[in-house]
């Protein structure tokens, strides 16, 4: 891989993790609001470690042990590290389960947003599939049930990724619902300590950091550059969380730019455990293309 590959997949890898994060950054402002300056202070500080270092360093870790149990918990850590080949070899050969498994979490997220989630229309077809929204359930279970036809036909395993990244989603889904209804008691009640707000908002930076660790492997497999490029991201998050929050709130579309970028990073990595492998260059490239295009209509909107 060239410096060059490098610099963009970092870049590319920094902007989706800060996109798809804005959401967390709002409520992570919004319930900061509420708490003391201690309690807040020790999680801008701490939480942000947990956030960079932990989160995005273990998960990455885990994924990899996973999809590539013969590698053991240490074989596993050494590969995130290693240029052995052997090693390279073992992460590559199961990669196809990590991609589908992945890839269908992302396809199933960005059409729950589509057809489900209140948002700005930054394309008028969106009106159309949210005026539609009892449609989801059907679209995803024909969508699962279509990868995994293809999938069988490859490998059995990957049938089953694609079935456990659908599982994932709604585990994911079914806990942000909850912690939605969390959020309005933490900001309505003042019974709540500092402590299980902080507690809140560690779990929210989690599945989260869940979006955007899955994402990232549609740039590389890589683990030091998910690690890097995803915790730049987490910084820039951080840094949004104690700014204005109310200037990001101006940009109305960045949530569809997010979304649209989530369902292009899915179908490459569906497209990418099947064999048609794309050049690492493109995917930051396209993410940029469409990051810019809903900031470009959303400074538009502002103005």
């Amino acid at each position: 891989m060239d410096l060059l590959s490098i610099i963009l997949i970092v870049l590319g890898l920094a902007v989706y993790e800060t996109i798809i994060s804005v959401d967390n950054a709002v409520i992570n402002a919004e319930v900061l609001s509420t708490m003391g300056p201690k309690a807040r202070r020790w999680f801008l500080v701490w939480g942000l470690l947990i956030a960079v270092f932990l989160l995005r360093g273990l998960l990455p870790w885990l994924i990899i042990w996973g999809t590539t149990p013969s590698l053991g918990p240490v074989g596993a850590f050494i590969s995130t590290l290693s240029a052995d080949p052997k090693v390279a070899e073992a992460v590559e050969s199961s990669a196809p389960i990590l991609l589908i498994s992945g890839g269908t979490f992302l396809v199933f997220l960005f059409f729950h947003w589509l057809f489900l989630e209140t948002k700005n229309y930054g394309l008028s077809i969106e009106k159309f599939f949210a005026s539609n929204g009892v449609w989801f359930f059907t679209v995803v279970s024909v969508v699962l049930a279509t990868i995994v036809w293809f999938a069988i036909k490859e490998a059995p395993l990957m049938a089953f990724g694609a079935v456990l990244g659908s599982t994932a989603y709604f585990i994911i889904h079914g806990f942000r619902e909850f912690a939605e209804k969390a959020e309005k008691d933490l900001m309505s009640e003042k019974k709540y300590s500092d402590l299980s707000k902080v507690l809140y908002l560690e779990l929210i930076d989690a599945s989260f950091s869940i979006d955007g660790v899955l994402g990232a492997f549609a740039f590389t497999l890589s683990v030091p550059l998910i690690v890097l490029g995803n915790g730049l991201g987490a910084l820039a998050v951080r840094q949004l969380t104690i700014s204005n929050i109310d200037r990001i709130k101006r940009y109305p579309y960045l949530k569809n730019g997010a979304m649209y970028s989530i369902l292009y990073l899915g179908l490459i990595m569906i497209a990418d455990s099947f064999g048609l492998h794309i050049p690492s260059w493109i995917t930051p490239v396209i993410t940029f293309i469409i990051v810019g295009y809903f900031f470009w209509r959303s400074i538009r909107k502002a103005l």
